[in-house]
């Protein structure tokens, strides 16, 4: 007996590792028939002993007759009453159910000829992560009857468009076609399928038959044996190559499923066969149809509506479409990779298809022609105030066409001179400009600072009278340094110190 942790733990390692009994039991060190008990069953407490019933007594002879004959539970009980047994007939039903011996069910072995059959089937696989949220995983099984080479591909859906797709990819991967391909059940394939009834195949998947070339063999409802080279490939996919497996990301996972079929799936010694695929396969591949040289168009389509903001809501995520669409009804051709968005026969937008979720993709393209006509609007009101200043703005405007490279640019800065100086002054300074012929943002820009700066205050003027440079007093010149002779120049008097 195990407690309830060892329980919980097993149950873990088996739901949500995905590992099988041998390799739980190897880890938690139980034998395998332990493990295998409490995956099967809930853990519960010790059950009280059954209380003694009145079929006890003659269970080994109910056993008996029923090995010996296919008695039912009334005949049963009939019986059961002319040896003496006073119970409910219930009670004898239920025992019956449980001990009637069920009888083996046979099946024939099918033979297949090299390129007659190719048996597909889906698969599940929990869930993976793209960008901010989580997507159900499948992937898509193709196996050969002949040489069972086996062919798989990961998907984010099982839609119709996944469902072709995948066919082509195999097809190309096989290198040719087969006669015929076996498939289940499912709404991409089969319609409907009444017991006894032949199938009521998709139309859709009729016309890619029909252009590969092949026949569709729809198996009978809940007949998935007739197709068992496929459900034991699916099979061993989950136990060799995911059973155990840490998820790679979404774009690292379909070729290492490929590096997994090239390495060891198909180069394995088959069970049945023992043979390798690949060696089989030798012998089947000539035997397969060639391929169309134009590859069949896998696209869903249907018919979308853009909403105003020139988007088209596809599986919660938003595309961009020309911004002259929006209100236009499109079609939207779905691809497992890609979206093409038509319109009047004419493609007229293309976006990687995105498996996140609430994502907006827009191209910039689309968005540009708006931008494009904002502007020019823009920029005719601007040019319409430039005009409305004076009744010279238009002459200065002409002017400015002539003698600039960009007169745009210079009406955007002159408008913007108005929102620092005022509009009137800007009207002065522009005609002033148009009269001197100066014809530039700079020049206006120019003329309204050289307005605008303050110059200092002058301060009180004193003016001089000429009567008061009269009045002024000079001493008077000593000339008689003219009267003396040059010898008392030569030979000045030498001056006597003072005692």
């Amino acid at each position: 007996m195990i407690n309830y942790a060892t329980h919980c733990q097993i149950r873990f390692l088996y739901r949500d590792k995905q590992l099988s009994v041998r390799q739980i039991a190897r880890r938690l060190k139980l034998d395998k028939k332990t493990v295998l008990k409490w995956i099967r069953q809930e853990f519960a407490k010790s059950p009280r002993p059954s209380r003694a019933s009145k079929l006890d007594p003659f269970k080994d002879q109910i056993k008996s007759w029923l090995a010996q004959e296919d008695y039912s539970a009334q005949q049963v009980w009939q019986r059961l009453q002319a040896q003496g047994f006073t119970g409910r007939y219930s009670i004898v039903r239920d025992y019956v159910r449980l001990v009637r011996p069920k009888p083996p069910q046979a099946y024939l072995t099918l033979q297949f000829a090299p390129g007659e059959c190719l048996q597909v089937d889906w698969g599940s696989w929990g869930h993976i992560e793209i960008g901010s949220t989580r997507r159900p995983l499948s992937f898509f099984a193709g196996v050969l009857c002949y040489s069972r080479l086996l062919y798989v591909e990961f998907t984010l859906g099982q839609s119709q468009e996944h469902f072709l797709q995948c066919h082509r990819n195999a097809f190309t991967y096989f290198g040719g076609c087969t006669s015929s391909v076996m498939v289940d059940n499912c709404k991409t394939a089969v319609l409907q399928h009444p017991y006894g009834q032949p199938a009521q195949l998709n139309p859709r998947y009729v016309d890619f038959a029909n252009h590969y070339g092949f026949t569709i063999r729809a198996c009978g409802v809940r007949q998935a044996h007739e197709k068992g080279r496929v459900e034991h490939a699916v099979g061993y996919l989950k136990h060799n190559f995911l059973r155990g497996l840490e998820l790679p990301p979404w774009p690292a996972l379909n070729p290492a499923a490929r590096h997994w079929l090239d390495t060891v799936a198909n180069v394995r010694v088959h069970g049945t066969t023992h043979q390798t695929p690949v060696e089989l396969f030798a012998l089947e591949k000539p035997q397969l149809k060639p391929l169309s040289v134009h590859p069949y168009d896998v696209a869903t389509v249907r018919s979308v509506a853009v909403n105003s903001r020139f988007r088209v809501i596809f599986d919660t995520n938003r595309y961009s479409v020309p911004a002259h669409l929006a209100g236009q009804t499109l079609t939207l051709k779905i691809y497992p990779e890609r979206l093409g968005f038509i319109y009047q026969n004419e493609q007229v937008a293309e976006h990687p298809r995105c498996y996140d979720r609430h994502q907006d993709l827009e191209h910039p393209d689309h968005v540009q022609p708006l931008l494009a006509q904002r502007q020019k609007a823009r920029e005719q009101r601007l040019l319409h105030r430039f005009l409305a200043l004076c009744p010279q703005a238009l002459a200065y405007y002409e002017h400015l066409q002539q003698r600039r490279l960009n007169p745009r640019h210079h009406v955007q800065k002159i408008m913007a001179l108005v929102e620092l100086y005022g509009a009137e002054p800007v009207a002065r300074a522009l005609a002033d400009a148009h009269h001197f012929q100066a014809y530039s943002c700079e020049y206006i820009a120019n003329i309204l600072e050289q307005r605008q700066r303050q110059l200092p205050e002058p301060g009180a003027l004193h003016l001089t009278r000429a009567a008061d440079l009269l009045d002024l007093e000079l001493p008077e010149p000593d000339l008689s340094v003219y009267d003396r002779d040059d010898d008392d120049l030569d030979n000045p008097p030498i001056p006597c110190p003072v005692p």
